[in-house]
């Protein structure tokens, strides 16, 4: 067999098992938000080898990507185990996210930015508003706003033009609950659901404009009350969390009022 045959079966066998490490990620995630796999249960490779039906190499990989994430942690004696998440800490994940966000629509402002990335968002913006003319919002539309509303704050981080940025706030935004859309799911099954999201698109437009404008105090600002949006929901969902209707809630643990003495 020749040298470039070989080189390239290794690199088929390597996309391969990237590929594989993916699906085991994603089937994992899924199996924790789920409650399949609950908060604080020890992972066992062997049982996830038979139930994936997977070499141990891509399980290996898919759990350590899952530690990345946070929604798993490493064991001392080895393995991983399911996290759970008290009511602070997704708050502080929260607002880390939207302090980057608002640092990064600041830069934005005084930076400037192309045209065509401000249309770009205009356009974002403008599918969403459709969504929101419909009088009801169904799970499908929930979805599409979600898929929308990722893309508009991707572009608002990009807006900023650094790299080091763009790479803080994705990677706060990976935080378990942190993205822009963690939260996004309760207002489906909320009777003001409308409301909530024509509230955060009202801010969207405006944070758009004081960009637009070079108005980076404003942007800041805007952006920074955005992602108390979010914090609210968290409140909505600890209410009642067995109705809350998110995946994962089950994984956020009831802040207690506790003397700040004994925290």
């Amino acid at each position: 067999m020749s040298v470039p045959s070989v080189r390239i079966q290794e690199s088929e066998a390597a996309e391969e098992g990237g590929s594989q490490a993916v699906k085991a990620q994603q089937r994992l995630r899924e199996w924790i938000l789920a409650g399949d796999l609950p908060g604080g249960s020890r992972i066992a490779e062997l049982a996830l080898v038979e139930r994936l039906g997977m070499s141990r190499t891509p399980i290996r990989a898919a759990l350590m990507r899952l530690g990345q994430e946070g929604l798993l942690e490493a064991l001392s004696s080895g393995g991983y185990a399911v996290r759970t998440f008290s009511e602070r800490e997704v708050a502080d994940a929260i607002e880390l996210r939207g302090t980057l966000e608002g640092l990064a629509a600041r830069l934005a402002a005084e930076r400037g930015v192309r045209p065509a990335v401000l249309k770009h968002a205009t356009e974002c913006l403008d599918q969403i508003d459709l969504l929101l003319r419909q009088g009801a919002l169904d799970d499908d539309s929930f979805s599409a706003y979600v898929r929308l509303n990722g893309q508009f704050h991707k572009l608002l981080s990009g807006m900023a033009d650094s790299a080091v940025l763009a790479r803080e706030i994705e990677r706060a935004s990976s935080l378990p609950f942190a993205s822009a859309s963690g939260f996004v799911g309760v207002q489906a099954h909320n009777p003001d659901a409308r409301d909530m999201l024509m509230v955060a698109q009202h801010q969207h437009r405006q944070v758009l404009d004081a960009i637009a404008q070079r108005e980076a105090g404003r942007a800041e600002a805007l952006m920074r009350e955005h992602s108390r949006l979010a914090r609210h929901n968290l409140g909505l969902v600890m209410q009642n969390p067995q109705q809350g209707g998110m995946p994962g809630v089950q994984l956020i643990r009831t802040q207690k009022n506790t003397p700040l003495s004994q925290r």
